[in-house]
């Protein structure tokens, strides 16, 4: 009987994503081309890319800016979603775990991921202006004659 407790109890603690995935994780930025400066709504920053930071909340929605000199500045948003081990360690916890493990992975974002991560952006060039053309020289040779009124 003891080690059928045991195995229950093994059993559930490994269906919990709470457990086994963790409530945060590593985003990833890269641009190309590489060295551009990333603010996050969530006030995470990094110099130049590529970067990676190493503990955002799964279940985390935010704004990325992405800007380099030379380059129009890019931003967008991450979100989350389901994950595919997170849904299975769902579905563990209402088979063995009950309805606490359901809330705790559900409440903690363990079953979340982020999207899109990494987050790969290519930067587009800042478009120099059009040159102005230049009046063209005016040859007084092939002018007409202008009339003089009297």
């Amino acid at each position: 009987m003891r080690l059928v407790f045991v195995a229950l109890m093994a059993l559930s603690a490994a269906s919990c994503a709470t457990i086994t995935r963790g409530t945060r994780e590593a985003f990833t930025v890269n641009t190309i081309p590489s060295g551009a400066r990333v603010e996050t709504s969530l006030g995470l920053t990094c110099a130049a890319t590529p970067c990676t930071f190493p503990d955002v909340r799964r279940n985390s929605d935010f704004t990325v800016t992405i800007i380099k000199e030379g380059y129009q500045t890019w931003t967008g948003t991450v979100t989350h979603q389901t994950a595919g081990g997170g849904a299975a360690g769902m579905a563990g916890n209402v088979l063995v775990g009950g309805l606490i493990g359901v809330a705790v992975d559900a409440g903690s974002g363990a079953t979340q991921e982020l999207v899109p991560n990494p987050l790969n952006v290519t930067l587009e060039p800042i478009a120099a202006p059009e040159p102005v053309p230049e009046p063209a020289a005016v040859d007084p040779a092939t002018q007409p004659a202008s009339a003089e009124i009297s």
